[in-house]
């Protein structure tokens, strides 16, 4: 009995796992708006029923998947700062785990899809710009001990940490973001680059 209930389970998150990457899918290539339930079902086939059995309305599945991109964003490995590696080598770590973040397709989607709903619910905007994701998480950390080791001289650690990050978000993620231009692999060096050396020009501790 027991075996048969933990198929059943199985089953069970399965397809909620295909509704998700259903809904994932067409709010991508169509917006939440023009994406009906029963457009999810079919494209997960699955009945009406079984989506309605996991997911009571399409905000509640929406939001599922932005639940589902911050456990994944949360998984970021932190860098943690250490006195006797260069400091330009550790900000490039950062620098690159973050790149690789923004620029990765699956990011990408689930980004363009919360962005098209941000613009008409200020609300959700305001909550998801206070999650801390991607290298964010710990970066105030690594700013910090850095400070406490007297290897930066910095006031405001969190304006800090956002201006690094946010100038590759600038350069590197709103392109992929908007269909602009994309950096080439050569030029996302160069941005890294030059975003580390802006940094270090300005809080180093020489």
């Amino acid at each position: 009995m027991a075996v048969i209930e933990r198929k059943i389970m199985k089953l069970s998150d399965q397809k909620k796992l295909h509704i998700l990457a259903a809904a994932e899918q067409l709010f991508y290539e169509q917006g939440v708006d023009a994406t009906s339930m029963d457009d999810i079902a079919k494209l997960a086939k699955v009945s009406k029923r079984t989506v309605y059995n996991h997911f009571d309305t399409k905000e509640q599945l929406f939001h599922a998947i932005l639940f589902k991109m911050k456990d994944e964003l949360m998984s970021t490995e932190a860098v943690v700062f250490d006195l006797s590696k260069p400091l330009h080598a550790q900000l490039q770590a950062i620098a690159e785990q973050e790149v690789q973040l923004l620029t990765s397709e699956n990011f990408l989607r689930i980004a363009k899809i919360a962005f098209m709903q941000m613009l008409k619910d200020p609300e959700l905007a305001s909550q998801l710009g206070s999650n801390k994701v991607g290298c964010m998480i710990f970066i105030e950390t690594f700013l910090k001990d850095a400070v406490d080791a007297n290897a930066l001289a910095i006031d405001d650690i969190e304006f800090a940490a956002k201006q690094f990050l946010f100038q590759l978000k600038s350069f590197i993620f709103y392109p992929h973001l908007y269909g602009f231009e994309k950096p080439t692999p050569e030029q996302q060096k160069h941005i890294i680059e030059q975003t580390i050396t802006m940094f270090l020009a300005r809080y180093e501790n020489k």
